[in-house]
């Protein structure tokens, strides 16, 4: 097991490489980077529809570390800078690390990152680190809030419809979830804001925010139930699609191992139904739900909360990567995607190891990377 977790551990750094060397290529040919960002707005243009004129456009920077091709103003590589002192975008471009050649520019950047040096934001001037600090909680109570609860409720759920397969429980519960499913995120949560924050019908739960104005004036217990008053709406419309997912998962891998054999010798031998479901069944059919783990747990904290956190004002790292593709602060989309993919690749290794602690007969010395 040590020597398989060596060489994850060393898999991690050549992932990284790719990761970002594959983001880095692609920005070159995005239009409308930070210097047509700065143009736009100095000649009043709209920054969305900023485009360069001729290839490699919108790069990535970050003070030097990041950036795209440096053009010239005099020779209007950039739409809108006819007119404006070249001397003024030569400075634009020294100021987003734009003046250095593309490898000079990527080898810098991976030799920050590898001390978790982001930088600065081009338009916020905070630090990355900082902004993703003050987001992080928003994605973090949103993400693990629901993790939690759909691992809760849909593992027992998924068990019982295993076991009742074919009942009108799993029959009436499986309409439900499937219908579940198949509705948007975003669009069940407009369908709860209409129906329980005063919409056309109960205004039971706020519109907007994690917390109430008189926060600091409550205690422990009432500041515990003002956050579950507060998270209620987006979680249940976060958590829609993923707990009918892990539900029907959960079904479907116990359904297939109580049909195998060793379940029938084990109860041929006289073991109970408790007693075949959770000390044989168990173990092996909950190896494909911790498989899913690190995707769910990724897609939880850092994905799948953009429109969530829009309908319901949550100022979290969802919006914060959006913002920042649409105004190319490339230092915060590159920073975001790096720590995202860093903390994916660990949490996959972590749940291999959760394999073996579930089942000790995995053996992963003999498993190639």
């Amino acid at each position: 097991m040590t020597a398989y977790i060596i060489r994850r551990l060393l898999f991690i750094l050549p992932t990284m490489l790719g990761i970002m060397l594959v983001a880095f290529v692609v920005v070159q040919f995005a239009p409308g980077g930070p210097v047509e960002q700065v143009i736009a707005k100095l000649s009043g243009s709209d920054t969305g529809a900023t485009s360069r004129i001729s290839g490699g456009g919108g790069d990535f920077g970050n003070r030097g570390a990041q950036g795209g091709s440096s053009v010239d103003a005099s020779n209007s590589k950039y739409r809108g800078a006819q007119g404006l002192d070249p001397e003024f975008i030569k400075k634009l471009e020294v100021q987003f690390g734009f003046d250095k050649p593309a490898p000079e520019r990527f080898a810098l950047m991976l030799w920050n990152y590898a001390r978790f040096d982001f930088g600065k934001s081009y338009f916020r001037d905070v630090s990355v680190l900082q902004l993703i600090k003050e987001k992080l909680p928003v994605s973090m109570s949103l993400g693990l809030t629901m993790t939690l609860l759909t691992y809760l409720i849909s593992i027992p759920l998924g068990i019982k419809k295993a076991v009742e397969d074919g009942s009108p429980f799993d029959t009436w519960t499986s309409s439900l979830i499937i219908v579940g499913y198949a509705i948007p995120g975003f669009l069940f949560a407009i369908l709860l804001i209409i129906l329980f924050a005063g919409g056309s019908f109960f205004d039971i739960f706020p519109l907007r925010g994690l917390f109430s104005e008189n926060w600091a004036q409550l205690n422990w217990f009432q500041k515990i139930a003002d956050f579950a008053w507060h998270m209620t709406l987006p979680v249940l419309a976060m958590g829609l699609s993923a707990f009918a997912t892990m539900t029907l998962l959960t079904k479907n891998s116990f359904l297939e191992e109580i049909r195998k054999q060793y379940v029938l010798t084990a109860r041929a031998k006289g073991c109970t139904s408790r007693q075949v479901l959770y000390g044989h069944v168990f173990r092996n059919a909950m190896l494909i739900v911790i498989a899913g783990f690190p995707s769910a747990f990724v897609h939880a904290f850092f994905t799948g909360s953009l429109l969530i956190e829009t309908i319901f004002s949550l100022d979290g790292l969802g919006l914060l990567g959006f913002e920042s593709v649409l105004n190319r602060d490339y230092p915060v989309v590159f920073a975001t995607l790096y720590i995202f993919s860093l903390i994916g690749v660990v949490v996959n290794l972590i749940s291999d190891l959760t394999y073996t602690w579930i089942d000790p007969r995995i053996d992963f010395e003999s498993r190639e990377v």
